[in-house]
């Protein structure tokens, strides 16, 4: 195990870990970037827009993996979904989460 996973804990278990609960996927990338390729089943709301959405998605009642383009877009919005009490995870770029799932 290596310092970092010791610290943070493996994303990927994390992520096999909220897809068994019927984790949603959030994909964080303007609406643009979207339509040019996305995980399927994925729900599109650009992170700008993420904050004014927080009580549809807890009305879904499901964990959250958040994925955009790098990781970086994502990672913000995970920590804006935790900060409101939403179980959520960073999943990273989307096309290399499509090849984790």
């Amino acid at each position: 195990m290596g310092f970092l996973s010791f610290l943070f804990g493996n994303k990927n278990e994390k992520i096999k870990e909220l897809q068994s609960k019927g984790a949603i996927i959030i994909d964080v990338r303007t609406k643009g970037e979207y339509s040019q390729g996305a995980i399927s089943g994925s729900k599109n709301i650009p992170l700008q827009e993420i904050s004014s959405k927080i009580n549809a998605i807890k009305k879904l009642n499901k964990p959250v993996i958040t994925c955009c383009a790098s990781g970086m877009r994502s990672g913000n919005a995970a920590s804006i979904l935790k900060a409101q009490g939403i179980e959520a995870v960073n999943g990273g770029g989307w096309s290399s989460l499509n090849k984790k799932l």
